[in-house]
């Protein structure tokens, strides 16, 4: 559960938080009040408007690079239902469970790949077209490249 949780939490940062209007980190003034020229300013141009009350740019990147650190996968990340040495162990039962775990998690990420494909599922992929793929197992995931995948789950509950 810690493993899924961090998943979930720390891989999803970047994609959701990193794009400044989806979540900008200062507000620079308050929403205009009605009658003002604040607010003439706001019903003639509200993309400029907006420009004013957001973050500024350095603070923008300062910003984007915190929330991009957590949520890169480490070049050196073991996913569920992976292990880096073949040679973990010797003895059959606990092989044959591990497989047993690992053909669920393969099991899960096609059933994931369905259900994504599944047109009379509804809200698949919102306006924005932005699959959720946080907690996809990602178990064909051999490359040991790491970065921004925004999916597996590994095998820790570090930071």
């Amino acid at each position: 559960m810690a493993s899924a949780l961090r998943a979930a939490v720390n891989f999803g940062q970047y994609p959701y938080a990193s794009y400044l209007p989806n979540r900008p980190t200062v507000s620079r003034r308050f929403m205009p009040e009605t009658v003002t020229k604040e607010d003439a300013e706001l019903e003639k141009n509200p993309d400029l408007a907006f420009l004013k009350t957001i973050t500024a740019q350095n603070q923008t990147m300062l910003s984007m690079s915190l929330t991009e650190i957590p949520s890169r996968h480490s070049a050196n990340d073991i996913y569920l239902g992976q292990w880096d040495t073949p040679e973990w162990t010797l003895d059959n039962e606990p092989l044959a469970a591990f497989e047993r775990f690992r053909d669920k998690f393969v099991e899960i990420e096609k059933n994931i790949i369905a259900r994504k494909n599944d047109s009379s599922l509804k809200n698949r992929d919102r306006p924005v077209k932005m699959p959720y793929t946080l907690l996809y197992p990602n178990t064909s995931d051999y490359t040991g490249e790491g970065g921004l995948t925004g999916m597996g789950i590994p095998n820790s509950i570090s930071i």
